[in-house]
Order: C-alpha cells, then sequence, then structure tokens
C-alpha cells in the first residue's frame, strides 16, 4: 500500500507542480504528514543519482527526476511484482507452474506462494479465468482471448491516468518483449499506412493498440495464436489493415500473424484509432453507420441538447459521434475498451462538457445496452467539447476599445496589430485618438490604452503604440481575469440562493462511505421538499455511471434529469479526507468537500455556471483548505466561500 501511495504523491506533484505543503499532501492521500515526509524519502532513495522531489520552506513539489521515479521498478520481491511474475508464468505455457519450484525461483516459502495464489484469484475474480490446483502443480484455464486480457491489464495496473508506458508493458510480457527501438519504427510506420489507406489516426489511442499488437506478437512466438472464426467474408477495410499489420509484424518483430490475429487486430485498430478522412461526406459516414445506431445517438443528442440547452444539434457532429458509438458498441461486445491519458484533465477542467457526455453515454447505455466506463465517456466528451468549442468561438470575445492619441495612421497601426495578434481574445469596437478621452463613457470589457489611464482596473491594459509580444500576454492575461471575474460574480449571486443552514454537515462520520454521505444530504433536501427518495436513487444511480469527484477537494454528486422543485444545495465537509471513486493504481481518490445539487427545471440556464464556477473555486488548494478549516459551521462555512469567490 505504501508504494501505492507513494506513487499519489509523485503524480500529485507532477500534475501540479507548484509547492505543495505536506499537509495538504496529507488531506488529498488521506494519510498523516509525517507520513507524507517519509513517501518523499522513499520516492528519492528511488532515484539514487537524482532528485524525485524537492523540499523547501514551501513544502515539496517534483523534481527533475520525478517521472523516472514514478516508472522505476517495482521491486521483484514486492507482493505485486510476485504476482505479475506469476501471472506471466501461468500464461506461458498450457501446463502452468510447480508450486514449490515456484517459490524457489521467487526465493520465497511455499506458504507466501500460496498467498500469492490467492492474489492471482482475486485479480481473476471478473475475468472468464479460473485457476485450478492438481497437486503441486497450478492451471489457468480460460480461451485464448481472455489470457490476453489479463496481460493487457497487467500493463494497464502499472499506467497512471490511462497513458501509454512502455516499460510498464515490458514489465508485463517480460524485459525480451518489445523495446524502444522497435516500438517507434513499427507505429511510425502504422500511422503511415493508415494514411495512407485513407484515415485519420488518434493518437491517444495508438499507444493501447501498440500494446495489443505487441500481446499478439509474444503469443504468436509462444504458438498460442488465435484461430480464424468460420466467416463467409472479412470487409475489405479489415482485410486491408490485417494485411498491413501482419506486414509490419514481420517486418519489425519476426512473426507472422494467422488469420485470426490478422482480424483480431485490425478490428481493434478500426474500432479505436481510425477516424474518417477529411474529405469524406455526410452521406458516405451514414453510409456506413449501422441504422439503429443513427437512431440511438440522433435521439439522445437532442434530449442533451434540450436538457442543457448546449448547441450539438449539428449533422456532422452526429454522424461523427454516431460511427464513434458504433465502434464503441464493438469494443464493448469484445471487451476491448480504450484508454484515454485525458480523463482526469477533462473531468476537471471541463466539468459541463463532461456531464453532457455522461448523459450522452447514459442514454446510450439503455438505448443500446452499453455499459460505458469513464475513459470511453471522456471521448465523447471530447467529441462534445469539439462541437461546443465550433459553435461558441465568435462569442467567446471580450469586447476591446483602444485609446492611442492620433499622430498620422499611428492608431490603425495599433487596431491592425491588435486584430492581427488578439482577434481570437478581442473584438476591437472602437478606437478613442483624443489625448483627453471621455474614459467614464468606455463602456468595453476592455481598454487598451497607450497613456497613462486615470484608474486601473482588472480590463485596464496599458500597451505600447507598436504592439509587443509583452502587450500580447498581457491583454490575454487581463482577458482571463475578466472572464474569470464575471463567472464567479455569477456564483456569488447564486450562493445564497442555493445554500441553506438545514442542508449542511460540518463533519461527516469517519467511517461514512460514499453511499453514507449521499443518503445523509439527500434527507435534508427530502426533508425541505426540495426532492423525493427516487432523486436521492438516481444519485446513487449517477454515481456508479461515472465518480462525481471532479476535483482532488470537491465530489458533486447528483442525478440526471433536473426534477427538483427548486435548485438547492446540501454540503458535507470531510476533514481528515474521504476516500471517493473508484480504486486506481495510485490509490482510491479522496475529497474535502461534498456538494449535493439538485437542479429544478425553471433553472436550467443557472446549471452551467454553478456547476462549472462551483468546480473550479474548488480546485484552487488553498481555497480549500481556508473553506475547509474555518467552514466547521455553516456562516463560517458560507462567509469563507463567499470570501473566496469575492477573491
Amino acid at each position: 500500500m505504501s508504494r501505492t501511495r507513494q506513487d499519489r504523491v509523485i503524480a500529485l506533484l507532477s500534475r501540479d507542480g507548484d509547492w505543495v505543503t505536506a499537509a495538504e499532501l496529507a488531506d488529498v492521500v488521506g494519510v498523516t504528514p509525517r507520513s507524507i515526509r517519509s513517501y518523499v524519502t522513499a520516492l528519492n532513495a528511488r532515484v539514487p543519482a537524482g532528485v524525485a522531489v524537492e523540499s523547501g520552506p514551501l513544502g515539496y513539489r517534483a523534481g527533475p527526476d520525478a517521472l523516472a521515479a514514478l516508472r522505476a521498478t517495482v521491486d521483484a520481491a514486492s507482493p505485486r511484482e510476485r504476482v505479475h511474475r506469476l501471472v506471466r508464468a501461468l500464461l506461458s505455457g498450457v501446463d502452468g507452474v510447480d508450486v514449490y519450484e515456484a517459490a524457489e525461483q521467487f526465493h520465497v516459502s511455499p506458504a507466501t506462494l500460496e498467498g500469492d495464489l490467492g492474489r492471482v484469484r482475486t485479480l481473476l475474480g471478473d475475468t472468464s479465468l479460473t485457476l485450478e490446483r492438481a497437486g503441486a502443480r497450478a492451471v489457468l484455464r480460460g480461451t485464448e482471448m481472455a489470457q490476453r486480457r489479463l496481460l493487457s491489464r497487467l500493463a494497464h495496473d502499472e499506467t497512471e491516468d490511462g497513458a501509454f508506458d512502455l516499460d510498464a508493458l515490458r514489465r508485463s510480457l517480460g524485459e525480451g518483449s518489445i523495446g524502444e527501438a522497435v516500438f517507434g519504427p513499427f507505429k511510425a510506420e502504422l500511422v503511415a499506412g493508415l494514411g495512407d489507406l485513407g484515415y485519420f489516426v488518434n493518437e491517444l489511442g495508438i499507444g493501447d493498440v501498440m500494446m495489443h499488437i505487441a500481446i499478439t506478437a509474444d503469443r504468436v512466438a509462444h504458438d498460442r495464436g488465435l484461430d480464424a472464426a468460420v466467416t463467409d467474408t472479412v470487409p475489405p477495410a479489415q482485410e486491408q489493415v490485417g494485411g498491413l499489420l501482419d506486414r509490419l509484424c514481420a517486418q519489425h518483430l519476426g512473426v507472422r500473424l494467422g488469420a485470426g490475429d490478422q482480424r483480431h487486430l485490425a478490428a481493434l485498430v478500426l474500432s479505436r484509432v481510425v477516424a474518417p478522412g477529411a474529405g469524406e461526406t455526410a452521406s458516405v459516414i451514414r453510409s456506413r453507420l449501422q441504422p439503429d445506431v443513427e437512431r440511438a445517438v440522433r435521439d439522445v443528442v437532442h434530449r442533451a441538447a434540450e436538457e442543457f440547452l448546449v448547441d450539438i444539434e449539428h449533422e456532422d457532429f452526429v454522424l461523427r459521434l454516431a460511427l464513434h458509438v458504433q465502434n464503441l458498441r464493438l469494443r464493448a461486445r469484445q471487451q476491448a475498451w480504450s484508454r484515454n491519458p485525458l480523463t482526469r484533465s477533462l473531468k476537471s477542467s471541463y466539468p459541463m462538457i463532461f456531464e453532457v457526455a455522461v448523459y450522452i453515454a447514459d442514454g446510450l447505455r439503455g438505448l443500446l445496452g452499453i455499459p460505458i466506463l469513464d475513459d470511453e465517456i471522456a471521448y465523447i466528451a471530447m467529441h462534445v467539447g469539439g462541437q461546443l468549442e465550433r459553435s461558441r468561438r465568435g462569442s467567446a470575445q471580450l469586447t476591446a476599445t483602444i485609446v492611442c492619441p492620433g499622430y498620422y495612421e499611428l492608431h490603425e497601426l495599433l487596431r491592425s496589430s491588435v486584430d492581427r495578434s488578439l482577434g481570437q481574445v478581442v473584438d476591437v469596437v472602437g478606437v478613442q485618438t483624443r489625448a483627453d478621452p471621455d474614459w467614464d463613457a468606455i463602456d468595453s470589457d476592455l481598454i487598451l490604452t497607450t497613456i497613462e489611464p486615470p484608474f486601473t482596473g482588472d480590463g485596464v491594459v496599458r500597451i505600447q503604440p507598436f504592439l509587443t509580444d509583452g502587450d500580447v500576454e498581457r491583454v490575454q492575461a487581463a482577458a482571463g481575469r475578466v472572464r474569470r471575474a464575471r463567472r464567479l460574480a455569477r456564483l456569488r449571486a447564486e450562493l445564497e440562493r442555493y445554500f441553506s443552514a438545514d442542508a449542511f454537515v460540518g463533519r461527516v462520520p469517519a467511517d461514512a462511505d460514499e453511499e453514507s454521505v449521499i443518503r445523509m444530504l439527500g434527507e435534508r433536501l427530502v426533508a425541505q421538499g426540495v426532492i423525493d427518495e427516487d432523486y436521492v436513487e438516481r444519485t446513487l444511480e449517477r454515481e456508479r455511471l461515472s465518480s462525481t469527484a471532479f476535483t482532488d477537494a470537491l465530489a458533486v454528486p447528483h442525478a440526471l434529469g433536473m426534477t427538483a422543485t427548486r435548485t438547492a444545495i446540501a454540503v458535507a465537509i470531510a476533514d481528515p479526507s474521504m476516500a471517493w471513486g473508484p480504486a486506481s493504481q495510485t490509490g482510491q481518490g479522496r475529497v474535502q468537500v461534498i456538494a449535493m445539487v439538485a437542479f429544478s427545471q425553471s433553472d436550467r440556464e443557472a446549471f452551467q455556471t454553478v456547476f462549472e464556477q462551483l468546480v473550479e473555486v474548488f480546485s484552487e488548494r488553498d481555497s480549500v483548505q481556508r473553506i475547509v478549516r474555518r467552514g466547521t459551521a455553516f456562516a463560517p462555512f458560507l462567509d469563507e466561500l463567499v470570501a473566496v469567490v469575492d477573491g
């Protein structure tokens, strides 16, 4: 467990990039500050010649060798590594392993190895594989495909946030498997070959496919190839991609793929990492879609657009999302899910977009019978976010007035420079060329002035007559401050209306879990007549779909569907932090604030404001600590929250 928590500490520091105190890390990881100090010592010991974690008066931050420490080989004597070695041995031959011989090879007692076999059985719990004993021999029984999925799981368990890790793959398959010298050229030629066939390649998923290629090559080399299914015809696209993969495997890995493995890997490539080319028309894409998939996607997109008031009902978006869902259904049938290294950042940075994606995923699960995991929801969120970005690109601009006393065409040159360098950020609505303009009459979001203004503010930026790179950066920073102030001002206006003392829990019990906290907060909202018991059950169901821990400190449990009589928020404080969400390789997520939100249909327009800005406030670690430490009762909690919002 300590190794897992150490990994969580180094992952948090690497992601944050700034100084973090031992107390703050302890809150997130769920241990004491003293434990954090011991973890830092252990992390630095992983890289004897480097620095994994830097220490200073402000706490800790990731050092130059943080990534090396995170990927440092696990001690071969650790239980986890022994279990992985034991699984590899069980998978390598049809006769399994001799328990006593394996114990001698691992330098442990037979009793210890028996314990490791128990851990293997736990690992097999949600697979179709079984571990059988016949005297001293232990044998793994199950289909070849199930055994490959287990290898894939071992490799995934070694990685952080779904990012592909070649070293982790080599630890799972053995050091004799694919190396960097082969991986790079193979991947480059695969991407180029798919491009020649007219496909765009999803680089986020290509590493996962490369992992399956390496697993397939390893199994084929050990005479464990897949048998070809009896079929009349193979689709031309699958045959083309299968031929490409066979040629590359022969060239780089020294193995030839049989028909079964060609079809298997081609199906993975076509369902995970390729998308239609830019030139494909709507009619061409539609011709590749199954009618029930298109109908299901069109229906759920329509309902999501109405539920969240988002502009996503566009033909191009629907068709491309439908093609993605069609591939998703194929992956679901094969239990071959795609990993997404951006899941965590998408969830914390774009909670509203992720929520729309969860709604779509839930609708598709009901219509098509697809159980959808967080990484797959993140891919749907990327489709949604791309469409929303196209839709609101113009509306994202702030208005600006340039103040530049006239001297020949100087003001015209400056405006031209602003349009060229900042056209995506600001829309220049006026140019003042007087040396004494009427400052009070300027009502744009930003004032860009070459002369000293009589007042200061977030939206006032002093620039040079000839725009410099520094000017551009200052304007962009000012635009960010103005946008943030606006967002938080909208949240500030809603706070006192949505929170109440009757729906506040100062400290959750030490033994509380997700369900008990949700029910505790739900009881308070039910007592106020805001929601009914069905809303509480649907909140629990929503939590099972995808964890609502949107940051390292905040969970926002809620139901899909805005059925509350009015919008209200019930809050609970967990100090110390409590576990929330599914466990991962670096441990279970932990939160300190739980805000159960009940939205009414009449407040649909406020949904995005409250939802996204609440998550934004609790994304700042210092703000969280202020609120948690002082918010032991409702009045000081609200005072601190308002103070944080007011900045």
